[in-house]
């Protein structure tokens, strides 16, 4: 009778955290997800355009990897989405909720264009780009030491603040577009240096966006080190899971706070210089795209592993450069495409649920079985 009663108080429907999942199949979740969601999105396609679902995906892989111009401006958007999670993944994984990217990025970007509009043309590339370095990555630090200070010492609220700052950041590039605007009236800055190219990048092996790439790469390697086997890649951990017992085994919070802002800050700057010098030539208010916001995800859904983050920044561009080949060659609303999108990513996001909890389901026992 006992066993009976325990039966029926079994719920039908039970979740548990996991203990930790193998790496691999952790991704074979991920892999499988991506897979449902595009059998879903090959079922809404055929109900709301009649289109053959594989010439939509055929036309996703065309606007990413239809010419080689097509491939190295994917792999250009893949690496400066990932250089902002970068950034970004130092503070998330202590805990400080830097939603400021987006400011400082385009902080690092006022002051490149600025040095190039100052000096492109009066100083020789060589000296002129650790010039724009220095400025670019200090004005990063500056937009994310000023909040880390007011946390460390204050306790203020970050989210707000940083957030806050992306604001500020906007209109100081307005501010700033009115007094370089070219032509005058035209309320944008149009390409600095257009007729010397002073300030730009240099190509590598004719390539504009592989010097970009590279140094992405060596980024991304070095952020992975620096957060896996380095003495201040621990004390950001030990801080992000607790700050008492930080404290408690003599880490001073408020300094490693303050020191992984400013790294954070350091490569956003370094993110502005890329799009300005490498990229663009211009600024605007335009620059980052929306991107600081985007690489909060990236960072997120690698769980802060840089390795991680390349492939979910690849996956992120494919779909945007997909979604906007399919609106041109199929003549299709925008809408459809984000809405195709959307789907993939609801997927993808939702499928961690499956990462991290195990769902079990009670099966019916046939009448007879257990114990009487």
């Amino acid at each position: 009778m006992k066993a009976e009663a325990k039966q029926h108080r079994e719920p039908f429907l039970r979740i548990a955290k996991r203990d930790g999942l193998v790496w691999w199949k952790a991704w074979l979740i991920r892999i499988a997800a991506v897979a449902a969601a595009l059998l879903v999105c090959a079922g809404l396609i055929v109900l709301i355009t009649d289109y053959n679902p594989v010439q939509i995906y055929a036309a996703m892989i065309e606007g990413s990897f239809g010419s080689s111009r097509k491939i190295w401006i994917t792999l250009q958007k893949t690496a400066m989405l990932l250089c902002i999670a970068l950034a970004v993944t130092p503070a998330f994984k202590m805990r400080f909720w830097n939603i400021g990217a987006e400011g400082q990025v385009l902080m690092g970007a006022l002051a490149t264009a600025g040095c190039m509009i100052a000096w492109g043309d009066k100083l020789p590339l060589a000296a002129l780009i650790p010039i724009m370095v220095v400025f670019a990555v200090g004005a990063g630090m500056v937009w994310t030491v000023i909040p880390a200070i007011f946390r460390a010492r204050w306790g203020t609220n970050e989210t707000l603040f940083t957030l806050m700052m992306n604001y500020v950041a906007t209109q100081l590039v307005s501010f700033a577009i009115t007094f370089w605007e070219n032509p005058v009236g035209s309320n944008t800055v149009g390409i600095i240096n257009s007729a010397t190219s002073g300030g730009w990048l240099p190509s590598l092996f004719g390539q504009r966006y592989l010097l970009n790439i590279v140094v992405v790469v060596l980024l991304t390697l070095g952020m992975f080190i620096y957060l896996q086997y380095s003495k201040q890649g621990y004390e950001i951990a030990v801080v992000g899971e607790s700050q008492n017992t930080a404290r408690y085994i003599g880490i001073d919070v408020g300094r490693v706070i303050v020191r992984t802002m400013a790294i954070s800050g350091a490569v956003c700057g370094l993110a502005g210089l890329m799009l300005v010098a490498g990229t663009d030539h211009t600024i605007s208010t335009n620059t980052v795209g929306g991107q600081g916001f985007t690489a909060i995800m990236v960072s997120w859904l690698a769980k802060f592993n840089p390795v991680f983050m390349a492939l979910t920044s690849f996956l992120l561009i494919f779909l945007e450069r997909g979604s906007g080949e399919i609106a041109t060659t199929f003549r299709l609303n925008e809408s459809v495409s984000d809405i195709l999108t959307g789907i993939i990513l609801f997927f993808i996001i939702g499928c961690e649920f499956f990462v991290n909890y195990k769902v079990y389901i009670r099966l019916p026992r046939k009448e007879g079985s257990g114990n009487a």
